[in-house]
């Protein structure tokens, strides 16, 4: 009969007390807390007023940057503080907007229509 080559043996139980260890590996549950990190890009890039938008986006970065590092505290507090800056841009920021754009869009149409004729031309 041919031997394999990774042929296996068959030992069969140990001969003594054989200790048994165990091991134990404590792991932190996965944080989902947001760090607001596209809302505050958003509001940098189109209601920056005030740098609210930009500072917002700082403050998210740094609440992303505690909970990489396990300070789950310190990422809800900046991601707290970004979360307020970026209401406030929005609203500042769609106030402003409305402010510049539909006031003079609606204080034209209110104007009447009227066309200039210089009497000295017309024969």
């Amino acid at each position: 009969m041919a031997h394999n080559k990774y042929e296996m043996t068959m030992q069969g139980q140990p001969r003594g007390p054989v200790p048994v260890t165990s091991t134990v590996i404590n792991m932190q549950p996965e944080v989902s807390e947001p760090d607001h990190i596209v809302w505050s890009l958003f509001n940098t890039m189109f209601f920056n007023v005030c740098c609210l938008g930009f500072m917002a986006f700082a403050y998210s970065v740094k609440s992303r940057d505690r909970k990489l590092a396990g300070d789950i505290t310190g990422a809800k507090n900046y991601a707290s503080t970004a979360k307020i800056m970026n209401v406030t841009a929005l609203i500042l920021g769609c106030f402003f907007y409305f402010v510049v754009i539909f006031t003079p869009i609606s204080s034209s149409c209110r104007q009447p229509f009227s066309v200039h004729v210089n009497k000295d031309s017309v024969q």
